[in-house]
């Protein structure tokens, strides 16, 4: 397939570049900054705004899917208002292009313990309060959108950059839930490798799986 990457120089987004590539998908990546870009083979480089729904359609029309790992910066103080303007363009975008199959990183705030999304519980950490809302918040919008075959994909709660399963590299192994949290054997919150969570969500876009739903992955 020839598939459109937005995100592919973060943290998630360099992950699923690379799944991409290991199963001989061409890729189209959608960056700000070309020229700090490294040249790749099978990666054709595109340079376009996500903020800007015009330069999405752009850059994305004549490919078979786009996946977006979008994140408007945790340390960005306008961090709401940037990720719901961005996740907004690209929809928009998308669907100017004519592009059916979207499948998007999520966040895992928008999971549900005990009928309460995790984002509104009072143990929530603060400094990651307007991303993790700002992501629930475009989840809730992409749930209406009828145009798109949609997939949102919500990391296990333990996910984050540092955390112990990053050394696990790529495993190709993973559990899927839907939209309450992957717990482990001993109550504590599941986690994954940047890698497995890329190989997850690249199943869902080679096998077609959870259109228009939510799942979420842990180990």
């Amino acid at each position: 397939m020839k598939v459109a990457l937005i995100g592919a120089t973060g943290f998630v987004g360099a992950a699923v570049l690379q799944e991409l590539l290991n199963r001989g998908h061409e890729v189209v990546a959608l960056v700000r900054h070309p020229e700090k870009f490294p040249v790749r083979e099978h990666v054709q480089i595109i340079k376009a705004d996500v903020l800007q729904a015009n330069e999405v359609e752009r850059a994305v029309a004549g490919v078979d899917a786009v996946v977006s790992a979008f994140n408007a910066g945790w340390t960005n103080p306008n961090i709401y208002a940037d990720f719901m303007q961005g996740s907004r363009a690209i929809v928009q975008g998308v669907k100017a292009a004519g592009v059916k199959r979207y499948i998007v990183v999520g966040g895992a705030g928008s999971l549900y313990v005990n009928g309460q999304q995790l984002v509104d519980s009072p143990e929530f950490p603060a400094a990651i309060k307007p991303g993790a809302m700002a992501a629930r918040d475009m989840f809730t919008e992409l749930q209406k959108e009828a145009a798109l075959d949609w997939t949102l994909l919500s990391p296990a709660v333990g996910f984050h950059g540092g955390s112990a399963a990053q050394a696990q590299g790529r495993t190709g192994q993973y559990r899927t839930g839907k939209d309450e949290p992957l717990m482990q054997v001993d109550g504590t919150p599941g986690d994954i490798s940047a890698a497995d969570l890329a190989v997850a969500l690249i199943d869902a876009l080679d096998r077609n799986t959870h259109l228009r739903e939510r799942f979420t992955v842990a180990y």
